[in-house]
């Protein structure tokens, strides 16, 4: 099987297209427009960095799962280490527009989200490699896509700079390398045609799952 043809094929068909469906929201036309709240804002930081947390103990199970293979470990010990910080700069953001620390303690995920941190954890503990990686190609792939305009249209319409801003200028440039190397490690792992299938069925959830969480931001903060 040609892996990087199937992989190509997932990113034109899926993933592209589905970035642009959430580019097209009402939380990110809203955005642009200088129309959305800093109420919906604060529910996208708090909301992101519960699921930053739940990333980096994903992680870490895939990282005890594929202790046996060099790669595989390899791989996601590094996206831990590069992940570390990112709790903590969602939080930064957070608090640059209002929230405080007891926000971030007590809050919980809504259920939009917790869909989201739970098909995470899913891929990490019951799913095979290139599913899991099918995924985070889906999921980076729209974070370093909405971090240009998060980045571009807070400056512009809300007046934040570097500091706060920091988790979107890291996103626009890490994920770009992270989406290659999952793409990489899925065109390496594609061995028969039940994992194709498996890609294309995690890219498409990881849309679906996307579109959900930030409607049900939207509406979670109303």
């Amino acid at each position: 099987m040609d892996g990087r043809a199937i992989v190509q094929s997932v990113i034109e068909e899926i993933i592209r297209p589905g970035t642009q469906r959430v580019m097209e929201s009402r939380y990110f036309s809203e955005l642009r427009e200088g129309k959305l709240s800093i109420r919906r804002l604060q529910g996208w930081a708090i909301q992101h960095y519960l699921h930053n947390k739940g990333i980096l103990k994903a992680f870490a199970l895939s990282m005890v799962k594929n202790a046996h293979d060099p790669d595989l470990y390899n791989h996601f010990a590094k996206q831990f280490l590069e992940e570390q910080t990112h709790p903590d700069l969602a939080k930064r953001f957070g608090l640059a527009i209002g929230l405080k620390e007891e926000d971030f303690a007590e809050a919980t995920p809504i259920f939009e989200c917790l869909i989201h941190t739970s098909r995470t954890i899913y891929n990490s503990v019951l799913g095979t490699p290139v599913q899991n990686r099918a995924a985070a190609l889906a999921s980076e792939s729209i974070v370093c896509r909405y971090s240009e305009e998060f980045n571009t249209y807070l400056r512009e319409n809300y007046g934040l700079g570097d500091h706060a801003l920091e988790f979107f200028t890291v996103h626009m440039v890490a994920d770009k390398e992270h989406t290659a190397q999952s793409a990489d490690l899925i065109a390496r792992h594609i061995k028969a045609p039940r994992d194709e299938r498996l890609v294309r069925e995690s890219a498409q959830y990881t849309v679906r799952i996307k579109l959900g969480k930030f409607e049900g931001i939207y509406q979670a903060y109303a």
